[in-house]
């Protein structure tokens, strides 16, 4: 048969490939190749509500049935074949392209790794010299550059230091941001950019508290300091409808955590919650169950991890909120790198939210390096992500305009 005949013989489906997101193509590829939805699954760290919902929307898009479904066993219907040899030459064209372009852009990583390795030099050495660890994260940190047209003001909310940064400096910010660092390292004054690309992306203006630290303040300081700036912009009129709260590595953690809270004292919740690259298993780095251990940064990991815990259970949710009851929460957005190793919390939050019934947004993306995001002026993936907060931002607020990180 010619290859105008076989075209010939494949029905039009009507227009929709500008509506099918490439995360469909890769489930059905998933379940067709698999045939048991429990092993597609486990292979794209997806829950199976996840998956199915997945496949169900695609099939909706092409207008018919790709997989027969039976309480014993899944086929392929004859659309689905039809489909399944097409997408895997598109997709391996994709990533053929991707794996092209990154190594071509090899040295924009390059750069961001030149920005990291003093602090991994720090890190590597194995002394957790407090003092050293802070001065290399902050430097890192102070070469990040600031949108433009951006104000920054010192203030106290709720009795914690903390910087505004906004458009007009009068606006009371509708997102709040807790910095990374692992609870023991950084600062609101060396998140600035950060936090500017956030609010220029979100259209609102960022409070950044300057949440005490450990091993000085062990938990619970942390989580007390961004409760009480949280309901200082609940105070200052902000309404919880329209609040954000935001968070990276560590402070990411720390803004789950602090959901987690909020809904056990009754505080009323944010619109929606944003982690970035978040760091969740302060417990899995004390019994040697995270992935981002190894030989090299296990001993001192732990000491840092033992800093922030100080005497309390490893295991509480406040703490490792991985293992957080999830109920009730508000939507989520959670980004991550898929060389960080800590993308493996990311992935396992977002199946365990799921599972919860709380509204997932999982956003992987082709990077090797932890908090891409800091580096958005010049990562274009950084970019991507930042736009992308924005319209999470925009679509749990119910907002109609916002301004974009690429504006």
């Amino acid at each position: 048969m010619s290859e105008e005949s076989q075209t010939a013989d494949v029905v039009t489906l009507r227009q929709t490939p500008d509506a099918i997101e490439l995360r469909h193509l890769r489930a059905f590829i998933a379940v067709a190749e698999e045939l048991n939805f429990g092993r597609a699954a486990g292979r794209l760290y997806l829950s199976q509500p996840a998956l199915s919902r997945q496949i169900r929307a695609l099939e909706r898009l092409v207008g018919c049935d790709l997989l027969r479904r039976s309480t014993h066993r899944v086929e392929l219907t004859l659309a689905g074949e039809a489909l399944l040899d097409r997408a895997k030459v598109l997709l391996a064209d994709l990533d053929a392209a991707l794996a092209a372009t990154r190594s071509v852009g090899g040295e924009l990583i390059g750069r961001v790794n030149r920005l990291w390795a003093p602090l991994i030099e720090e890190i590597l050495q194995g002394t957790a010299e407090l003092g050293r660890m802070r001065a290399a994260y902050e430097r890192m940190l102070a070469q990040a550059v600031m949108p433009d047209e951006l104000t920054v003001l010192p203030l106290t909310a709720g009795g914690v230091p903390a910087l505004q940064v906004s458009g007009d400096g009068e606006t009371v910010p509708g997102v709040l941001h807790l910095h990374g660092g692992g609870l023991v390292l950084g600062s609101a004054y060396g998140y600035r950019a950060l936090a500017g690309a956030v609010a220029d992306s979100v259209g609102s203006g960022v409070l950044l508290p300057d949440y005490r630290l450990a091993p000085e303040h062990p938990f619970p300081a942390a989580i007390d300091d961004a409760r009480n700036a949280y309901l200082w912009l609940l105070d200052q009129g902000v309404p919880p409808s329209e609040l954000i709260v935001s968070g990276d590595s560590g402070g990411g953690g720390l803004a789950l955590s602090l959901m987690v809270q909020l809904r056990e004292l009754g505080i009323p919740l944010p619109a929606g919650v944003v982690m970035l690259c978040p760091g969740l298993d302060f417990a899995g780095l004390l019994d040697g169950s995270s992935p981002l251990l190894d030989e090299s940064n296990g001993e001192m990991l732990a000491k840092v991890s033992r800093w922030y815990i100080g005497d309390h259970p490893a295991d509480d949710p406040l703490i490792s909120p991985l293992g957080a009851d999830l109920h009730g929460l508000p939507p989520m957005l959670i980004q991550a790198g898929t060389g960080d190793p800590i993308a493996h919390d990311a992935r396992l939050l977002a199946a365990r939210a799921e599972e919860y019934g709380v509204e997932v947004t999982m956003e992987l993306y082709p990077v090797d390096t932890h908090i891409f995001q800091l580096f958005w002026s010049f990562l274009p993936e950084a970019r991507q992500a930042l736009a992308k907060v924005g319209e999470f931002a925009a679509r749990v607020r119910g907002d109609g305009v916002r301004r974009t990180a690429d504006a």
